[in-house]
């Protein structure tokens, strides 16, 4: 009991507050509005603040600032304890005004405030309209009630009938437009008037509608129709009824149809239908949807909402066009090929049911009678044939009644007949997503062409089910086709145009994408293997959804390791089963890196993985056989020339070692032959070889040397020729001299002779002999002593020893020796043999003109 009087309590506190805030809020003084708080638009009014006694501040009534605020903008002031202002240019609604009161340090305190209502008189309702929802509805109204009034208006809606019946009824709603009586009319007296009023009232002023005059027919309107159905009679699409239910005064009713994938309506009224109607346009095989209204009266009234859809499908018919028909042919080997057939789906209204099954029909047309025939469920269907013969292929598609016409395809050569392959065939994107095909018509026979047949299909599929060909046919005179159906963007299709002229055809190919862009990565090179001096680089394919699009070729780049050079790079046109490529270029026994990319009609694609590899063959033999043969060229050349050659002799003469270019005295200058005579036209020495030390070049005695080996007789011989005879004697004929031959017991048979240069160094010391100080040119000299006009050298002041015959002519013998002076003939560079004993027999004593010394031995 005690805490309920406490909440009673409470209660009245709360209440006592709440009538306390709103008596205070004006206790400081008034603020008046005249004419009045609601005003029409753009009237004037008068706003005054006022202050209450002893309100104001405490020092004087001069020191009381009032400020009038318009919401929160500050529109007027005055000092003392009234204001007042006239205030113009209201907007339509609410305006706040607030009086204020400022003090000398204080805060501005608030007087009181007041809302100036601005508003419009109601317009006119207008389009008063009344109905009832079927027979067992009420009577409802709507109107127009015209502009915001802003402003706080009553709606009253009134209806008089016969009889002097009358219904009103009161919306105080602000924006109020309907009403329902909640009265139902009877179609006792359909032909009876009923009128309907609104009016309009607010403080600005009153306005009421046109009296609205209508029957019973005119404001019933029926309700929707219900129980929706259909009935195929004998499963035929032909025998269609449409059932429905209604109210019992309907007496016109309108149905419309159409196809679920359609967006147009079929419209049929029917009067008096009495809930049925029959349909004799619908297609086989196709979802409809229906829907039906009412109406009471054929000219008043109003028609019923639709009533809700009924779907439903019609009965299949037999199918009726023909299968668009392809193929394919693959050899399998000489006798055998693999013929691959696909075909396109018939559209609904030509399989006008569902397809079960495709008839396919082979016959081979020189035997005239049916191979195989098959039926599948499938679109494609493939056989293995043998090559030779004619073949024919029917196709035809079938549902529960019946099948299509068959298509008939002869199986040919696609491509035999090179004279109707199309030219210049070429694909470019074009649109969003499609691929457009041109090509011009063969030039041979372009009047033979009888249709044109775009192929394409994927040029790396994914995945490992059979890749799906598509197609499409042309008229002859078309050089244009768009693909459109089954197009990806970033991927490259194999695109065939075939021109068909009976049982020919010839074919040209391309490659085409709908969209493309550089591939995302390079090859990658998985191998790299040395052949015969070049190397053979292998790679991986990209995958094919980072190829994006055609791939037109690829490039292999190399360069030198730890180069800063430019690579250099080969390109490959792009073809579907290549993997591998030669590079002939590489030097051996120099480490290269490798890479490649692949390029699309959009730019190139990053590097792929670098790979590095130094050929380890030998080098190119090439590189070195052809300077070789430049310089053996240009040797010879140079050394065919008599000077050239001259100059050489002097610079492989002057590169000769030392030990092997030891001064030997000049028998010429020696007093022992000024002494004594030519022991060799005295004595003949027989002798071979001599062993002996070098001899000294400062001694200026004849060297004695004993007789090592008597028993070895050497054999000289005079130079061969005639003419040497001639000169000596003076005879002509071979004449024998003595000194030719001598004979030896130990020496070998007589043929046998001295080497050539050693038996011409003799002849050369015999030279230098008679070419003392005191002899003379006119004094011609032995045959012995002729010298050869070739091949003398001149080397320390020593004469050449390889002394040939003279010529056939005679020559006097100082002409001869002066122009062998300058000559050189040796090109020996070190000694060929070392020192040998000579075996000879002379007697007791050799002197220096018997001997010849070289470096490699010593001779007589």
């Amino acid at each position: 009991m005690a805490r309920r009087g406490c909440s009673l309590a409470l209660i009245f506190i709360i209440m006592w507050l709440l009538i306390k805030a709103k008596i205070d809020e004006c206790r400081r003084g008034d603020v008046t509005v005249t004419p009045s708080r609601v005003i029409l638009l753009g009237s004037t009014v008068n706003i005054s603040c006022t202050l209450k006694p002893r309100q104001g501040c405490l020092n004087a009534s001069r020191h009381n600032k009032l400020i009038l605020y318009k919401f929160d903008r500050r529109i007027n002031f005055h000092h003392g304890h009234s204001l007042s202002s006239q205030v113009t240019g209201l907007p339509l609604g609410t305006t706040l005004f607030v009086c204020k009161l400022a003090c000398i340090n204080s805060d501005e305190v608030q007087i009181c405030g007041a809302e100036i209502l601005v508003g419009v008189a109601p317009e006119q309702p207008h389009n008063v309209s009344c109905i009832q929802n079927g027979e067992q509805g009420t009577v409802a109204c709507t109107w127009d009630r015209g502009r915001d009034t802003h402003l706080y208006t009553e709606y009253t809606l009134q209806l008089s009938g016969p009889k002097n019946l009358t219904w009103q009824k009161q919306c105080k709603d602000h924006y109020c437009d309907y009403l329902d009586f909640g009265i139902n009319l009877t179609p006792e007296s359909p032909e009876s008037n009923f009128t309907a009023r609104v009016t309009a009232v607010n403080s600005l002023g009153s306005s009421s509608s046109f009296p609205s005059t209508f029957t019973f027919l005119d404001i019933v309107r029926p309700l929707p129709p219900w129980d929706i159905r259909i009935n195929f009679q004998k499963a035929s699409v032909s025998r269609c009824t449409v059932y429905w239910r209604d109210e019992g005064l309907v007496m016109l009713n309108r149905l419309r149809y159409r196809p679920s994938n359609s967006r147009l309506w079929n419209v049929v009224n029917v009067t008096k239908a009495k809930g049925r109607h029959d349909l004799l346009d619908l297609k086989p095989f196709t979802e409809y949807e229906f829907q039906i209204s009412s109406k009471l009266h054929l000219c008043k009234g109003s028609w019923s909402d639709w009533s809700e859809s009924l779907r439903a499908q019609t009965p299949e018919e037999e199918p009726t066009g023909m299968l668009d028909v392809w193929y394919m042919k693959r050899h399998i080997d000489y006798s055998r090929q693999q013929i691959s057939l696909f075909w396109k789906n018939l559209s609904i209204s030509e399989a006008r049911g569902k397809i079960l099954h495709y008839e396919v029909t082979l016959q081979e047309l020189t035997r005239g009678k049916a191979v195989t025939q098959n039926i599948t469920g499938h679109t494609s269907w493939s056989i293995v044939i043998p090559r030779t013969g004619s073949w024919t292929v029917a196709v035809s598609a079938a549902n529960s009644k019946g099948s299509s016409l068959p298509t008939h395809i002869n199986i040919t050569n696609l491509c035999g007949a090179g004279l109707l392959a199309p030219l210049q065939v070429s694909a470019n994107s074009e649109g969003k997503d499609g691929i457009r095909v041109t090509w011009q018509p063969p030039r041979k026979a372009p009047s033979a062409v009888q249709e044109y047949v775009v192929e394409w299909r994927e040029l790396h599929p994914t995945g490992d089910t059979q890749v799906p060909l598509n197609w499409l046919r042309s008229a002859p005179y078309n050089v244009s086709a768009l693909i459109s159906e089954n197009v990806k963007p970033y991927v490259c299709y194999e695109i065939h145009v075939y021109a068909l002229s009976g049982y020919q055809g010839g074919c040209s190919s391309t490659l085409g994408n709908s969209k493309h862009e550089a591939p995302l990565s390079g090859p990658h090179i998985n191998a790299i293997t040395e052949e015969k001096g070049s190397v053979l680089i292998s790679w991986n394919s990209i995958p094919v959804q980072e190829q994006m699009g055609c791939l037109l070729q690829y490039r292999i780049y190399w360069k030198e390791r730890d180069s800063n050079s430019q690579p250099q790079f080969c390109e490959i046109p792009y073809r579907v089963s290549q993997n591998s490529h030669p590079i002939n270029s590489l030097q051996p026994q120099v480490t290269y890196v490798l890479w490649m990319t692949a390029l699309t009609a959009a730019g190139e694609s990053s590097q792929g993985n670098e790979r590095e590899i130094c050929l380890q063959g030998k080098a190119n033999w090439m590189a070195f056989v052809a300077p070789s043969i430049c310089i053996a060229i240009i040797v010879v050349g140079i050394f065919s020339t008599h000077y050239f050659r001259q100059k050489v002799f002097v610079l492989l003469e002057s590169l000769r070692p030392q030990w092997c270019s030891r001064e030997i005295p000049d028998p010429a200058n020696s007093t022992c032959t000024k002494k004594y005579p030519i022991m060799e036209e005295k004595t003949q020495l027989p002798l071979d070889r001599l062993l002996t030390d070098w001899p000294t070049p400062e001694d200026p005695e004849p060297l004695v040397i004993s007789e090592v080996l008597p028993q070895a007789t050497p054999v000289f011989r005079r130079p061969h020729g005639s003419n040497w005879l001639q000169r000596g004697k003076g005879t002509q004929g071979h004449q024998t001299s003595e000194r030719d031959m001598m004979p030896s017991a130990s020496s070998p048979p007589p043929s046998r002779a001295l080497p050539a240069e050693r038996r011409q160094l003799v002849d050369l010391y015999k030279v230098l002999e008679s070419r003392g100080p005191d002899s003379k040119p006119e004094n011609p000299a032995s045959p012995w002593t002729v010298l050869p006009a070739g091949d003398l050298r001149a080397q320390d002041g020593y004469l050449p020893s390889n002394i040939d015959d003279l010529p056939a002519h005679e020559v006097p013998l100082s002409d001869s020796l002066e122009e062998l002076e300058p000559q050189h003939i040796s090109l020996s560079v070190f000694p060929s043999s070392s020192l040998h004993p000579l075996t000879f027999s002379c007697g007791d004593k050799l002197t220096l003109d018997q001997l010849k010394m070289g470096c490699d031995s010593l001779m007589l």
